[in-house]
């Protein structure tokens, strides 16, 4: 059953992605047309919401009725397809990374999860299949897709995009132990919390790393701006940590002035739909304390995550992150 959830998803995925090469050249995709779920709509967001619906009527058909949390199913971002109780539940975010792939700069990602409904409100923790598609950018000539479910390993393919064919790639983290001569960030997209973020990422530098030599680059930093990217990335094996914060230092920044800041966009539970992928990976992610992470199924639940591709820099990054956090001001809970 849980394959058959990954199958749909694919499918609906390279919907998305057909719908996008549709509309390539068309400036008015980049035109901000509502503010929902948190996050701006754009209207390259509005033309592939249709896609979704039609494809959850479907899937209401085959496996029962279905209750979609996605982002563009208006301020709600709820709706539920079928008669009854809704047998699933299923967190999408049809372009994560809108912003990339309307100015055809690189590659946004479709993201999609399910977890079975009962009587508890559905949670990343229980997700039971999940699937990424990529969104490439127009001079691309291939799409990476990439599936897990509960019980089985995490399945990364290649497709090349004029249908001569795919190839299975195996996923692996890296695993270096350090930052040393790698990729890591911790996330500052946007202006608000750029300097805390900046501030924070110097500091796990400076405790882990010896100071470099003169003319060295001992760090390397990719603001991706889609977390389902972020989280390939880290799959991959090409990043070794990334971190996004943004919940708590807007906190901090509500903590550090007198006036009351503006908190700005953050991370949401359908941007981590492909969790369950990173996890069955190999990858390690937790929330910004350390702690497993986990959200609901909703669309303006702020989310904080730490990505580690490795354990041992979990161990030697973590602490530094949460004494950072403490001396700030915030109360760290206990691990």
């Amino acid at each position: 059953m849980s394959n058959d959830w990954t199958a749909r998803f694919i499918e609906l995925g390279r919907e998305v992605r057909a719908e996008i090469v549709r509309q390539r050249g068309d400036r008015a995709m980049a035109d901000p047309v509502a503010f929902e779920g948190g996050d701006t709509i754009y209207e390259i967001d509005r033309r592939v919401e249709p896609i979704v619906v039609e494809h959850a009527r479907r899937w209401a058909h085959e496996a029962g009725p279905v209750e979609v949390v996605a982002e563009g199913l208006g301020p709600g971002g709820t709706a539920r397809f079928g008669e009854g109780t809704p047998a699933w539940r299923v967190l999408i975010d049809p372009i994560d990374g809108t912003r990339n792939i309307m100015y055809d700069k690189r590659s946004a990602w479709f993201l999609a999860a399910v977890a079975p409904a009962d009587d508890a409100p559905a949670t990343l923790a229980g997700v039971v299949a999940s699937a990424m598609v990529e969104l490439p950018a127009s001079k691309a000539g291939f799409a990476d897709e990439l599936t897990a479910t509960a019980d089985g390993p995490a399945v990364w393919r290649r497709v090349a995009l004029d249908g001569s064919g795919d190839r299975q790639i195996e996923p692996r983290p890296s695993t270096a132990d350090t930052l040393a001569h790698g990729w890591g960030q911790v996330t500052n997209f946007f202006p608000g919390t750029k300097i805390l973020a900046a501030e924070l990422m110097e500091w796990i530098v400076h405790e882990t790393l010896d100071p470099p030599r003169p003319g060295e680059a001992l760090v390397f930093d990719d603001q991706y701006l889609t977390t389902g990217g972020q989280l390939v990335e880290l799959i991959c094996g090409r990043d070794r940590f990334c971190c996004d914060l943004r919940p708590l230092l807007f906190e901090l920044n509500r903590l550090e002035q007198d006036d009351e800041p503006v908190a700005g966009l953050t991370c949401h539970p359908y941007d981590m739909a492909g969790l369950l992928v990173a996890q069955r990976a190999g990858v390690i992610v937790t929330d910004g304390f350390g702690r497993p992470l986990d959200a609901p199924f909703a669309v303006d639940h702020p989310v904080h995550w730490c990505g580690y591709a490795y354990e041992s820099l979990r161990r030697s990054i973590e602490p530094i992150i949460r004494g950072w956090l403490r001396e700030k001001g915030l109360d760290v809970p206990s691990l």
